[in-house]
């Protein structure tokens, strides 16, 4: 054993000084010999860390670590995260936070499915309907870039949104999470195919909604974030773009990013997070704030749907924090009285006198706007939705704007590498998604028995010019 921790030690360093030659400082290569040799000693390098991180006494040596940068900072902490999330964040063994391999999860790959259109963009990447192969499901599957979510120092957002749709998070309002997995270079969550279309997209085309159809989603909406709070989970996020609609017309929360968990109903936190038109005072304040911040987002889109704007809506977002913060909500004509009322409660400034400060989703269901709804039969379903998006078959796009539809699909999150090459940035990639891929038991069965029938598949795509 000493001989081969020598050996691999004496070839580290000699790599050590290569370093140089084999990135990307000197792409492209100056001849076609130069090309190939690169080629070749990029994967007999790749060949050589897979075996050598499989041997903890040979990581721990010096020569071994400098080469693979194990002790360089990565500065990936967000210097304006809680002290309680900076608290809870845990380190991994060095086998853990090195993964060179193509994929952390061995059961999936971009491969495995036809990637048919685009039907959303985001500041990190895409979300893409996509065909599973080995069945002809349809998924929405989201797809992340490693390098933006690490430079804009977003990864703990991701990892949260992750975490909540493990937590076995089963409500008829919230979207599934089926399993997730990643590459080298990009994340990919594969979730439900939700297609009637955002909340944001149906406001966009009719500017407001009658007061029935408003109470419907407001009301689904509220059921879903009182579940999540009933475990612990304040969604922090609410807006017509994270809302969709299923195709019979029912709704479905999305996207849970900015999540915050562990916050009981007397708990509180103070992140600044959000969009600025939903923002609640206190987080504006940079006060501690709880799950009546929830209460305050959902008054925000109610407001929204019943008169076409946020409720204190400027272009100017200074402004607009303003009229947060001191302006009177302003309630026009055309409504009920209890809308009026159930919006003064929702969108009070103290969050301690709010509707939902004491009992939570309780007051939501008791306040006489929701007189007319039976919540038993709302979260069975049995109540027949307002509108129909009229979807005609799994794989309908019509409820998406067509800038998205439109766009080529990118034919980089159809294929992952075979190889990677060592650099920084790589290493810090798998630092800070360590544990990301998931699949439940009866999915990763399901891989195990038939993923290798379609592993040589070439990838589909509309288009092969565009990069997420």
């Amino acid at each position: 054993m000493e001989s081969l921790v020598a050996f691999s030690a004496a070839w580290a360093a000699c790599l050590l000084k290569k370093r140089k030659f084999l990135s990307f400082q000197n792409w492209p290569p100056k001849s076609k010999y130069t090309f190939y040799f690169i080629k070749q000693r990029r994967a007999g390098l790749n060949e050589f860390i897979q075996n050598l991180v499989r041997h903890p006494e040979l990581c721990n040596h010096p020569d071994v670590r400098a080469f693979l940068q194990m002790d360089s900072p990565k500065h990936l902490s967000d210097p304006s995260e809680d002290e309680d999330e900076r608290s809870t964040q845990k380190l991994h063994s060095t086998s853990q936070n090195i993964n060179l391999g193509p994929s952390g999860n061995p059961h999936a790959k971009p491969t495995d499915f036809d990637f048919l259109k685009v039907i959303g963009k985001g500041s990190f990447g895409k979300v893409l309907l996509a065909k599973r192969k080995l069945d002809g499901k349809f998924y929405a599957v989201k797809v992340l870039q490693k390098k933006i979510v690490l430079n804009r120092k977003e990864q703990k957002h991701i990892m949260a949104e992750r975490n909540v749709l493990l937590q076995n998070v089963k409500h008829p309002f919230l979207v599934g999470l089926h399993y997730s997995f990643q590459t080298t270079e990009k994340l990919y969550f594969v979730l439900d195919f939700v297609n009637g279309g955002e909340l944001f997209f149906h406001l966009q085309r009719e500017r407001s909604f009658p007061e029935h159809r408003a109470r419907f989603y407001a009301a689904e909406i509220a059921s879903a974030l009182g579940y999540l709070h009933s475990i612990k989970i304040v969604y922090r996020d609410l807006k017509p773009e994270n809302i969709l609609l299923d195709s019979l017309g029912h709704v479905v929360l999305t996207d849970f990013g900015l999540c915050k968990e562990g916050i009981a109903i007397s708990d509180t936190t103070t992140t600044f997070c959000g969009t600025p038109e939903y923002l609640a005072p206190e987080v504006i304040r940079k006060q501690p704030y709880d799950n009546t911040v929830d209460w305050w987002c959902l008054g925000a889109v109610l407001y929204e749907m019943l008169y076409g704007l946020p409720p204190f809506y400027c272009r100017d977002v200074a402004e607009m924090y303003e009229n947060i913060l001191h302006k009177p909500l302003n309630l026009r004509a055309g409504v009920s009285l209890t809308a009026w009322s159930i919006l003064e409660e929702l969108l009070e400034k103290d969050r301690q006198n709010r509707l939902g400060a004491k009992e939570d989703f309780v007051e939501i269901q008791n306040h006489p706007f929701f007189e007319s709804l039976s919540w038993t039969d709302l979260v069975q379903k049995k109540i027949p939705p307002p509108f129909n998006p009229n979807v005609v078959g799994p794989d309908d796009i019509r409820n998406f704007d067509a800038t998205f539809t439109e766009e080529m699909v990118p034919y980089s999150v159809c294929v992952s590498s075979d190889y990677s090459i060592v650099n920084a940035s790589v290493l810090e990639a798998d630092d800070a998604f360590v544990g990301f891929s998931y699949a439940p038991p009866s999915e990763d069965l399901f891989f195990q028995l038939d993923s290798r029938k379609y592993r040589s598949s070439p990838p589909s795509a509309t288009a092969a010019s565009i990069f997420v």
